[in-house]
């Protein structure tokens, strides 16, 4: 768990070095309707209100961990792009590191409690969850550099 935990302490690091390095005009450009460098973030921020929700309701015992929204709702509506970036990586931030508080605090067994993931129907423990967690960042990350490629390119 350990190794997951820097991981997930990591992202918020690795998204301000990254769009430090990006032009703020172009931080909101929707390429083809996609999302902007500033919705991926955004993303990120709402999410992470549906990981702590699954921790919880592993550690309560429930069966089955609750769905997540594959419209993505919350990003659609949420208005990103009106946003500072330096909000939203701090909002991000803030978030983050409640998680990683309640993840630094579980005791061992806990780590290896599993409810069922609704959409994999597969049984997920804690530090399965996290390591999901890890990669949907890594995943944003890489849009973040996809979309900035594209917008240099042209």
């Amino acid at each position: 768990m350990p190794s997951v935990i820097e991981r997930l302490e990591g992202t918020s690091i690795r998204l301000r070095e990254k769009m430090s390095r990006i032009p703020p005009s172009l931080q909101r450009t929707k390429p083809e309707g996609k999302w902007s460098m500033l919705e991926h973030i955004g993303h990120l921020v709402d999410l992470e209100s549906l990981w702590q929700g699954r921790l919880d309701d592993i550690l309560c015992g429930r069966k089955e961990l609750r769905p997540a929204d594959l419209t993505n709702t919350r990003t659609e509506q949420a208005g990103h792009n009106e946003k500072l970036l330096k909000d939203l990586v701090d909002d991000f931030d803030r978030v983050r590191n409640v998680t990683i508080e309640r993840l630094n605090s579980l005791e061992e067994a806990r780590i290896f409690r599993a409810a069922l993931h609704p959409r994999l129907k597969t049984p997920m423990r804690t530090i399965d969850l996290f390591v999901f967690v890890a990669e949907h960042d890594d995943h944003h990350l890489a849009k973040i550099t996809e979309v900035w490629r594209s917008l240099r390119s042209h």
